[in-house]
């Protein structure tokens, strides 16, 4: 047992590629020394409250907390984020994920555009985050916020965020339980939301599709 797995993480083979999935829902490429996740939304809880909707502070801290346990888990040279990094417009934790990309100085943090990632681009380059547009193509794999329709994977196997996809599982006692999960048909993939206050979409894989559900501490194919 190496210390991924160790840790809970799973192993996917996509395109020939070892892609190990992390309980704390993110996906490291072996041979890249790269870390994917999506859909951080950070902000967003302070975005809630400023419309006076109660959201405890607890969520903003949960997010860095475990944004940096899997830095220290994989210890990445790069971070590619799949869109929908900061939920609205500048808030704190801007400053704050400012401060952590600092912290980790020595990995390469990059963005894949999506529809809440709205700041001015002066301040994603000050936070030194490079920014790319969709489809971003990187080896085998074509990096994508919004799922691709129609895809035919001639530039890629896309990856990609937004749906925040889920899985409904019948436990004993016949208690269906909703879990964040990582889904990954013919010609693409979707991550599960990295974010602690995001909601989840239930899914309806096809029959070769492969998911693979995050159950606590542990990534379970199913």
């Amino acid at each position: 047992m190496n210390a991924l797995e160790a840790q809970g993480c799973s192993l996917a083979m996509i395109r020939g590629q070892r892609c190990w999935l992390h309980p704390l829902r993110a996906l490291y490429w072996e041979a890249e020394d790269t870390l994917l996740l999506s859909d951080l939304h950070l902000g967003k809880a302070a975005h809630f409250r400023r419309s006076g909707i109660a959201v405890p502070f607890e969520v903003d801290q949960e997010n860095e907390d475990r944004l940096i346990a899997v830095l220290l888990d994989c210890q990445p040279k790069r971070a590619l984020l799949l869109g929908d990094l900061f939920h609205s417009d500048y808030n704190r934790e801007w400053e704050s994920f400012r401060a952590l990309v600092e912290q980790f100085s020595h990995i390469e943090f990059e963005l894949v555009a999506g529809n809440h990632d709205i700041l001015h681009p002066e301040m994603y380059e000050a936070a030194g985050l490079k920014v790319h547009a969709e489809p971003y193509c990187v080896g085998p794999f074509a990096l994508f916020h919004h799922p691709p329709a129609d895809w035919d994977g001639q530039q890629g196997y896309a990856l990609a965020g937004h749906v925040h996809p889920c899985v409904h599982l019948q436990g004993a006692g016949r208690q269906r339980e909703r879990l964040p999960c990582f889904w990954f048909g013919e010609q693409q993939g979707v991550l599960p939301a990295f974010g602690a206050f995001t909601g989840m979409a239930p899914v309806r894989p096809k029959e070769k599709d492969e998911v693979f559900v995050i159950a606590g501490q542990a990534v379970l194919r199913v």
